[in-house]
Formats: structure tokens, C-alpha cells, sequence
């Protein structure tokens, strides 16, 4: 078997490379690349992993025609082309947890020195002045630190800040009051966290949602004498309105480790008095280094070997644990969307997947990407689980998930049903000996079958003689038959029969077939 090979077209920690051939991975690690060197070479390459230099655009996306994944070492993905490496069914991956710490403890850093004003003493103190009165700062005890995200970052600033004795109001749509009780934070809406705050710290993603989340409005809502810090992405905060309030004093301070254009170069903010900025260090610290590079390595080590999936940010978590025990199931999964794919002939406005059983129990996202993959795959070849959600969003296609714990008539089943112009269409399979994929219900019919190459499905009467008609047909033009299964509802009423073929069946004959007398339907079928 072929070994994946990975590119690593940033600098990072050597380690990284040495996980990736410790875990059965062929590297190649070749960084300082122009856009079209690394156009040049990306094709041969299953996996990339990269920092912040690698710019993953559409064109480079377009010339990777072997990658499966894109591992960032880092939290920030700017510097990838997620929706179209989506589109292209490409994995991106990034280490969130890796300079957590690091960014937590420089946004402390930031705090403290606003809080005494430790730059412009030192610049004034090492110019040969003795400014002692000059710089009055202030404690922290006591203070209120207003925290604008309480994720991973923002709980590890919120436990700092508890040990220096601040109290801390979070503001977060997605903290649950239970989880404000465990860090011991009191939970507020933005407007009353303005009104309490000393200091205020960002830790959100840029997202609509949160861009300019301390707009001119909001900042002139704030307390006077505030200090903000932001260590997490520049475009939070209005950067003219926050020059505007240290201008008239409103704001005490602010210091920013981001900006909405970086490098910056150019600030208005620059040599604004009680400002303090750094070049996007939140995660420049030697241990965050190591930690994002050997996680992005095991990650994407992980899944071009196991198939487990984690932190990726366009397809379901799935663990290298997890990965064996739903491996047959994505196989069932994806089995039967391409089935009821190929049965179906009008649109499809929604799709429904109900685990049963043992399978209810399962991480759903999986078998629920696997059954949308063999269903689109019957309009698209380039299908795959990462682009398939994308895909059946992008075409307006309703997608539901439905579990039943209770185990029916198999302690194990996935059904996929379809809504279509002539009414709902379900097929349903389990699983032999828990690693066999078996075809159990067809359109209400209880049929057992395995999908699997070239097949042909026959709706016809039930009546003496036609399998002996459509065997002798097959027979006639050399088509030889592999299995035999047939089910039917009521004797002498409608029945179905799934034969396996040895070869596809020939236009020609599958037209034959349907001028057989008793036939209703007739459709070749192909599994991969």
C-alpha cells in the first residue's frame, strides 16, 4: 500500500516531521515557496501542512489534485480558502488548543502593563529621564475585567484573573449559566459587561456576528477610564473610534496584539499616547510552537492513516477511536444514499437519515455526511464526505436526522428516506456480525442484498416464469449473474429483484428488459 505523502511548505518545529513518518507518512519538508513553485509541485501531495506564510487559494487548491488535507498549526485560518477547499472536498484542520495558554498570558501581559504603563516608562526611564510622577498607575485587585468570549482562551484569562483577585463578567451568546458558575464568572448581555468593566478583554473568532463588536457605540457605552485589550483578531474593534477615546481620555488605555490590516505597518493609532501594541504574538512563545506543530502533525497523521478527524473546521469530528467501530457504518451509509440516489429520477427536496439500534448511539455527523456523499456522488464524481453537507446546502436540499435508541426488528439500522413529487421513498440496511454491510428493506420490500459492483433492479409482477425470462436474457447475451435476491410484498402483487452482475449490463439489453412482459421498472445500478 502507498504511504500518504505530506508537504510542509511552512518553517515548523522538526518534530512535526518526524510524527509523520513515526506514523506511517512519507514528508517532504520544502518551505520559502513562490505561489506557483508550490502550484508546481502540490499534486503529488495528500496532505499540506502549513502557518501563516502558505496562502491556500483556489488556484492552489485547483493543482492539488491529490491533497485530502490541510493542516494549520496555528488557530487562525485566514490563510486558507475553506469554502473552496470544501467545494473540492478537501479536510482543513487547525490546532485551536495548542497556544492557548500562550495567547491567554500575553493578554495578561497586555493588562498589566496598560495598567502601569511599563512602555512608556521604560522608553522614558532609558532616554536618561526620571519620571517618577509621571507614571501613575493602578491596581488590578479588585478591578472588573470584562470578558468578550469565554472559550478555551477566554476561560484560561478568567481563571488568571481570579487568582490576581479582579472579578469577572463574561459576555458570550454561547455560555451556559452553568458553566458561568463553574468558572466562577458572573454571566452578563454586553451592554450591562460596558457598563461594569475596568478592563475588557476580546477573545471571539471574526465573524459577522462579531466584527466591530466594540463599534463607536458600543465603546462610547463603555465605563470611563476603561482599558481594552484584544489578543484575538484585529477588525473587533473600530480602530478609529478606539483612537478617538484615548484622544479625549474616555478610554484609559487600549493595547492591541491584532489589527484589522497586518502586517501594520501603518496606524493611526501608532504613537497615540497610553497605546501599546505587538506584532501578533498571542502565540509567539516556544512551547505554543512545539505544541501546534506536533498536533497538526498527529492530526493529519491521524486521518490520512486511520481516517480519524479532529478539530477539522468543514466535516465532523471523528476520533481515531472512533474511526474503526463507524467505519462500516459510513460503508452502510454511504451504500445506501448512493441507492436511493440512483432510484430516484425526479428532485429531491429533502433527505431524511434515522439511525435505530445500535447505531443510534453512534456519533450521527458521519453517517449523516457518508449517506449524503453516495447520494450526490450519483450527480457528481468529485463528491466525498468533506464537500457533500456543502453541497446539499448549496442546492437547498433539507437534510434531517432522526435516532431511535430501541433496537426493531435489528438491533442495528440506518434508513434513508427521500420526499420526492410521487411521495416518500425509503430504503433501510444493517449490519452482519457487526462489520457487514446488508441491504435489508427496498422501497417498503423486504429484500436482503449486498450493494456492491454492478447490479440491476427490477420492478415487476409477481407472476411464474419471469425469472426464468430474465435469466435466460442475461444468459443470451453472455451477462452472468453473481447473486440472486428477491422480495414482494403479497404473492401475485408487485415484487423486486437485485441481481449482481458480473459486467455491466449494455444499454441494448437493459432495454430488452423493460419490454419484458410483467416488468414495471428497469435500472442499471453501480457500486463502488
Amino acid at each position: 500500500m502507498t504511504k500518504p505523502k505530506v508537504l510542509i511548505s511552512d518553517k515548523m518545529d522538526p518534530n512535526a516531521a518526524k510524527i509523520f513518518t513515526e506514523r506511517g507518512c512519507d514528508v517532504d519538508v520544502i518551505t520559502g515557496k513562490t505561489p506557483e513553485e508550490l502550484i508546481a509541485i502540490i499534486g503529488q501531495y495528500d496532505g499540506l501542512a502549513i502557518r501563516s506564510s502558505t496562502k491556500v487559494t483556489k488556484a492552489i487548491l485547483d493543482a492539488a489534485t491529490n491533497l485530502k488535507v490541510i493542516g494549520r498549526a496555528g488557530i487562525g485560518v485566514d490563510n486558507v480558502d475553506i469554502p473552496y477547499a470544501s467545494a473540492k472536498g478537501v479536510v482543513v484542520m487547525n490546532t485551536p488548543f495548542g497556544n492557548s495558554i500562550t495567547t491567554a498570558e500575553h493578554a495578561i501581559a497586555l493588562m498589566f502593563a496598560l495598567a502601569r504603563q511599563l512602555p512608556e516608562a521604560d522608553a522614558s526611564t532609558q532616554a536618561g529621564k526620571w519620571e517618577k510622577n509621571r507614571f501613575m498607575g493602578v491596581e488590578v485587585t479588585g478591578k472588573t475585567l470584562g470578558l468578550i468570549g469565554a472559550g478555551n482562551i477566554g476561560s484560561i484569562v478568567a481563571s488568571r484573573a481570579l487568582g490576581l483577585r479582579m472579578k469577572v463578567v463574561a459576555y458570550d451568546p454561547f455560555l451556559t449559566a452553568e458553566r458561568a458558575v463553574e468558572m466562577g464568572v458572573e454571566k452578563a448581555d454586553l451592554d450591562t459587561l460596558l457598563g461594569k468593566a475596568d478592563f475588557i478583554t476580546l477573545h471571539t473568532p471574526l465573524t459577522e456576528q462579531t466584527r466591530n463588536i466594540l463599534s463607536r457605540e458600543n465603546l462610547a457605552r463603555t465605563k470611563p477610564g476603561v482599558r481594552i485589550i484584544n489578543c484575538a483578531r484585529g477588525g473587533l474593534i473600530d480602530e478609529a473610534a478606539l483612537k478617538e477615546g484615548l484622544d479625549s481620555g474616555h478610554i484609559a488605555g487600549a493595547a492591541l496584539d491584532v489589527f484589522v490590516e497586518e502586517p501594520a505597518k501603518t496606524s493611526p493609532l501608532f504613537g497615540t499616547p497610553n497605546f501599546i501594541c505587538t506584532p501578533h504574538l498571542g502565540a509567539s512563545t516556544t512551547e505554543a510552537q512545539v505544541n501546534v506543530a506536533l498536533q497538526v502533525a498527529e492530526q493529519m497523521a491521524d486521518y490520512l492513516t486511520t481516517g480519524g478527524v479532529t478539530n477539522a473546521l468543514n466535516m465532523p469530528s471523528l476520533s481515531a477511536e472512533e474511526a474503526p467501530r463507524l467505519k462500516p457504518y459510513m460503508a452502510l451509509a454511504e451504500q445506501l444514499g448512493s441507492l436511493v440516489g440512483q432510484l430516484t429520477s425526479s428532485s429531491v427536496p429533502r433527505i431524511s437519515i434515522h439511525t435505530e439500534g445500535a447505531a443510534a448511539e453512534l456519533n450521527a455527523k458521519p453517517i449523516v455526511a457518508a449517506v449524503l456523499a453516495g447520494f450526490l456522488r450519483v450527480q457528481s464524481d468529485t463528491v466525498n464526505m468533506v464537500n457533500a453537507p456543502f453541497l446539499a446546502k448549496e442546492r437547498g436540499l433539507e437534510v434531517r436526522e432522526v435516532k431511535t435508541e430501541r433496537p426493531g426488528d435489528y438491533h442495528t439500522l440506518i434508513r434513508v428516506s427521500v420526499k420526492t413529487s410521487t411521495g416518500e421513498r425509503s430504503v433501510a440496511g444493517t449490519l452482519f456480525a457487526n462489520s457487514e454491510p446488508r441491504l435489508v428493506e427496498l422501497l417498503g420490500i423486504k429484500v436482503e442484498a449486498e450493494l456492491a459492483g454492478d447490479m440491476l433492479y427490477v420492478v415487476n409482477e409477481d407472476a411464474p416464469g419471469f425469472i426464468g425470462r430474465i435469466g435466460t436474457l442475461l444468459g443470451a447475451n453472455a451477462i452472468n449473474i453473481g447473486t440472486f435476491n428477491l422480495g414482494r410484498r403479497v404473492a401475485g402483487g408487485e415484487a423486486v429483484l437485485l441481481l449482481s452482475l458480473d459486467s455491466p449490463i449494455p444499454a441494448d439489453v437493459l432495454e430488452q428488459a423493460r419490454q419484458l412482459p410483467g416488468v414495471r421498472t428497469v435500472k442499471a445500478l453501480a457500486f463502488g
